[in-house]
């Protein structure tokens, strides 16, 4: 009889508990997410201003305070960026998979919560706006970048309209190009003519550099270096 009274005065506790949880508002989903969203925003504020605790630089030691790289530098501009793209390529300089000492040892400090942050932070900065150049690029740069040539795509067949990308799925193996430094852009395509940097979607990449000559990267690399970013994209972007 003792334990049956015990179970019983314990059942009504746990019921009476269980009554009082049930009883408290439950935080709306939306608030939640906001709590959420603005955490990350404040991790990823701190990395990019401080570094990570593991030791990782600063992100705007190089690429800036809201991710508008240095063009004199050829540090590239990771605002506007895709999230899903950023995250791949921390992830390719963190398995050395990608080439460049500097970011391998920093994306190596970084976890994986980390790297969603910075990109998804980066992800939703307004990209630099580019003036036009005072000598227009070469107009073998624009014929490869809108027309192609033999076993080469025309870029913005991938890249979109003045390289400003095409958006959904697809954005993560191909991002906007405008607007990013020359000295960049050659380094990366050179990188990939040496396969020092994953090849990308269907190898499409490594394929198109290896048919560029010297001359052919470097014109079209100034040609998409002059196209101005979606946010100043209008009638008087740069021509060809």
């Amino acid at each position: 009889m003792k334990f049956t009274c015990l179970a019983s005065l314990g059942i009504a506790l746990l019921l009476g508990v269980a009554a009082a949880q049930s009883s408290q508002p439950a935080a709306p989903p939306a608030a939640a997410d906001a709590g959420a969203a603005a955490a990350q925003m404040a991790l990823a504020r701190r990395i990019v201003l401080h570094g990570s605790p593991q030791g990782a630089h600063a992100c705007a030691t190089c690429h800036g305070e809201q991710g508008q790289g240095q063009i004199k530098a050829a540090f590239p501009h990771l605002a506007g960026l895709p999230r899903g793209y950023l995250v791949r390529q921390l992830q390719h300089f963190d398995v050395l998979a990608r080439d460049n000492p500097s970011m391998q040892a920093i994306a190596h400090k970084l976890t994986s919560t980390q790297i969603d942050a910075l990109a998804t932070y980066f992800s939703q900065q307004v990209p630099p706006p580019i003036m036009p150049p005072a000598t227009p690029p070469p107009a073998l740069g624009a014929e490869l970048a809108l027309q192609g040539r033999d076993a080469v795509p025309a870029c913005i067949t991938c890249h979109g309209p003045g390289g400003r990308g095409l958006g959904g799925a697809l954005s993560a193996a191909f991002p906007p190009i405008a607007g990013q430094p020359a000295v960049y852009i050659e380094r990366q395509l050179k990188a990939w003519k040496q396969g020092q940097r994953p090849p990308g979607l269907d190898g499409l990449m490594g394929a198109i550099a290896k048919h560029l000559s010297v001359a052919e990267i470097t014109a079209v690399s100034q040609y998409f270096a002059a196209q101005p970013t979606l946010v100043v994209a209008s009638a008087t972007e740069a021509k060809p």
